[in-house]
């Protein structure tokens, strides 16, 4: 399948929200509980304005249809929808800090056909060009394999605070970039 790949716009951000509630639901189970997915829509899934704002942030679209969304960021915040309370603006050094790999959610009729790869390319590259050698994301339990094959080294995973005594499993990674991606 062929994709084209291009910048998020402010005018996309209710399709990219909609994806992003369709991808937890479709691919989230069975990592996840339902009630987990609902309370993580609500502030660690979303939509991050930011990367939108940056230019940072890709749709792989094919027949009009957003069929996966990611990005990639020079800012400190490594995962959380505009929501998130634990977001921070600041620019990241490239010669002593990590890009950071940013919400990527794929729809599930195109899951494993090539999106996520595409999108990932992209963001490596752009992140090579503006000097960062390192990178850094918070992987979903429904993504680890995938940044796994692509190079990311898991840490030990974390339990995020979703309220109402909810927490989610989400895996830090990391990956070095030896040369341009």
């Amino acid at each position: 399948m062929e994709f084209e790949l291009r910048v998020a716009l402010a005018a996309d951000k209710d399709a990219i929200a909609q994806l992003i509630g369709e991808s937890a639901h479709g691919l989230g189970p069975p990592f996840y509980s339902p009630e987990q997915i609902d309370a993580a829509l609500q502030s660690a899934f979303g939509v991050d304005s930011q990367l939108i704002e940056d230019g940072t942030y890709f749709l792989a679209v094919r027949n009009g249809l957003i069929a996966g969304c990611g990005g990639w960021s020079y800012r400190a915040t490594l995962f959380g929808s505009d929501r998130e309370a634990s977001r921070s603006p600041a620019a990241v050094d490239p010669r002593s800090g990590a890009a950071r790999i940013r919400a990527f959610f794929i729809h599930p009729a195109f899951a494993r056909k090539g999106v996520g790869s595409l999108i990932l390319h992209r963001c490596e590259a752009e992140a090579w060009c503006r000097g960062f050698r390192r990178l850094e994301l918070m992987a979903t339990l429904s993504g680890l394999a995938f940044y796994a094959r692509h190079g990311y080294v898991a840490g030990n995973p974390i339990q995020h605070g979703l309220g109402n005594g909810l927490t989610i499993e989400f895996a830090p990674m990391s990956k070095a970039l030896q040369e341009r991606p």
